[in-house]
């Protein structure tokens, strides 16, 4: 299991079957590389990741657990969240990766927003300051990847503009921005 990663997890399948969005997650993938918004940091520690969601399921693929800094995903680098639980703290994948630190943050949007397709979860210190509190903001006492920010996120879909701003500031992740899009 990964430092970074909160949950407790049961892989259910080492393999996930090919899914047709992963060309498009990897072209996203390398852009997001290029602009430093994804990758890894000064310690080697890949930061920044991405998720589709799988149709119209709550089910969605996600990038790997310090997967940040790969140019190129392969399958083998994603997990497909089947089930998760935020009271237990607790999700089921298949694959052979740890799914991403960031699952039960991606899980809580994608069970708030049926219209969201993908989300993107990138770093950038002046983007993240020049929007904080200006856009929908998680407080900056729930660190990432917790239950509690889940359902944090909840409850600003529920209180703010989130849904139709399509952006959420971390306060207590430095740094840390979620994007939400529509699977093309």
């Amino acid at each position: 299991m990964s430092e970074y990663v909160k949950f407790s997890c049961e892989r259910t399948a080492t393999e996930i079957a090919p899914f047709s969005s992963l060309a498009e997650l990897n072209a996203y993938r390398r852009r997001l590389l290029q602009l430093s918004l994804i990758g890894m940091d000064s310690n080697v520690i890949g930061f920044g990741n991405l998720s589709i969601r799988d149709g119209a399921t709550e089910n969605f693929y996600i990038t790997g657990s310090a997967t940040g800094g790969i140019p190129e995903l392969t399958l083998a680098d994603c997990a497909k969240v089947v089930a998760y639980d935020f009271e237990r703290n607790w999700l089921q994948y298949e694959g052979s990766t740890i799914p991403s630190s960031e699952s039960l943050t991606h899980a809580a949007i994608y069970e708030s927003d049926a219209k969201a397709g993908a989300i993107i979860h990138c770093h950038d210190s002046r983007l993240w300051a020049a929007v904080l509190n200006q856009a929908p903001t998680s407080s900056k006492t729930i660190d990432y990847g917790t239950p509690q920010l889940a359902y944090e996120i909840m409850e600003l879909f529920k209180q703010t503009d989130l849904r139709s701003r399509k952006i959420l500031v971390m306060a207590g992740h430095a740094a840390g921005i979620l994007i939400l899009g529509k699977e093309s």
